[in-house]
């Protein structure tokens, strides 16, 4: 689960890393009380819009047809705050990231931060090597992806032995490679190493500071908070468990609440399919043919007839579907619970696209009857190419 960023330095906080002054806020009238305040100490303060997305700087606002600035500003007047959120919020904030945007619901004010330096550093799980890794870089504020593209050098890894924890001499390494003052070195290693703490107590899968910078008066600030807790320990955290998922997440964690996998993606034609296996072999040949898939979506083999009328129903509420195939192969899934489910959801939303289906195995004459006689206007297919072939062919006609 993606942490907004005011409440992954609500998280720092309590581990004692230092971040700016700011409070959250969601209507203009707050962002003047908020930023008066912050006035006082600072010539200078920050908006911050609070989507799961990174690159939200270089991206921008579509605001009443309007396309303007980013998705961080900085502001030198109660007025000019007034106005920047009033247009922040409500609009799409459309980035890299995510190129369909998403509404700004929420804004971080913060005190504007002057600084010499920025650095970048996370921890992140190496799945090769199974254990817990530091990358940091000399070079923070950019996304590390375009700097791993334009100067992997600058880039410095180092694993950390899960069992014996971060220990001193990671930090006076880490201090050698990203040539840290000798004043600030001590300091630098306290946050790598209160970053690993919560990193490990937190279940997370990513914590990361980018940029860290280091003030002219000698001290390092937390610019920027991100923090993924790994899906599979939310159980542990119920603060997070009972918080509401960002808007495009929201499909995902329906889909996790009955069992299913689904991963939204940029294409069109809509995937239901058993097995994680078959489903990333489903979205190679609709790739093959010259189609986009919709969506990764595994029933796995043990889903209810709810389970997959939840799926199917996730499916046809993506307007971005124009097309939808079913790709079973049904071992211990069966395919009349598969084709019952399909029904069912269709008869409460509607098909409105169209659906090519490819049933095979347990159950796969009931399941074949069962759609034959619901009256839905279904494409069959005999196996998996003419399936995929189908699909990609009913949007071209």
């Amino acid at each position: 689960m993606k942490i907004l960023e005011h409440k992954s330095k609500e998280i720092f906080r309590k581990y004692n890393l230092p971040v700016p002054e700011g409070s959250i806020i969601t209507s203009s009238s707050q962002a003047i009380e908020v930023a008066r305040k912050l006035f006082e100490t600072s010539s200078c303060v920050v908006l911050k819009a609070q989507v799961p997305s990174g690159g939200r700087g270089k991206g921008y606002i579509i605001k009443d047809g309007q396309e303007t600035g980013g998705g961080v500003r900085i502001v030198r007047s109660i007025e000019e705050a007034e106005k920047e959120s009033a247009f922040m919020l409500g609009g799409k904030l459309i980035t890299v990231q995510n190129r369909s945007g998403v509404e700004v619901q929420s804004i971080l004010v913060e005190q504007g931060i002057e600084f010499s330096k920025q650095y970048y550093i996370a921890f992140i799980v190496d799945r090769q090597k199974r254990t817990p890794i530091c990358v940091a870089s000399r070079e923070g504020g950019t996304e590390i992806e375009e700097l791993a593209a334009s100067n992997p050098g600058s880039i410095h890894k180092m694993p950390v032995d899960i069992l014996t924890g971060w220990m001193p001499f990671h930090g006076r390494t880490l201090c050698s490679k990203l040539c840290i003052e000798k004043d600030l070195q001590k300091q630098f290693t306290d946050i790598a190493r209160k970053m690993y703490d919560l990193f490990i107590a937190e279940d997370c899968s990513l914590v990361e500071i980018n940029p860290l910078v280091s003030t002219p008066d000698g001290n390092f600030i937390c610019l920027d908070a991100k923090i993924v807790i790994d899906d599979n320990a939310i159980f542990r955290h119920p603060q997070f468990a009972q918080s509401t998922p960002p808007p495009e997440e929201e499909k995902e964690y329906e889909a996790k609440k009955v069992g299913l996998s689904y991963i939204k993606l940029n294409g069109n034609i809509g995937c239901l399919v058993n097995g994680a296996g078959l489903a990333m072999a489903t979205m190679d040949i609709i790739k093959f043919f010259g189609g986009e898939p919709a969506n990764f979506l595994d029933v796995g083999g043990t889903a209810s007839e709810e389970a997959v009328k939840k799926a199917f129903t996730i499916i046809l509420t993506d307007p971005a579907v124009r097309a939808i195939f079913v790709n079973i192969f049904g071992g211990i899934m069966r395919c009349d619970v598969i084709a019952n489910g399909i029904v069912s959801a269709t008869k409460d939303l509607g098909l409105k696209v169209p659906l090519v289906v490819r049933l095979e195995g347990n159950m796969v004459q009931e399941g074949r009857r069962i759609l034959a006689e619901s009256g839905l206007k279904i494409i069959t297919a005999q196996n998996m190419e003419e399936g995929a072939r189908l699909a990609v062919e009913v949007l071209k006609n």
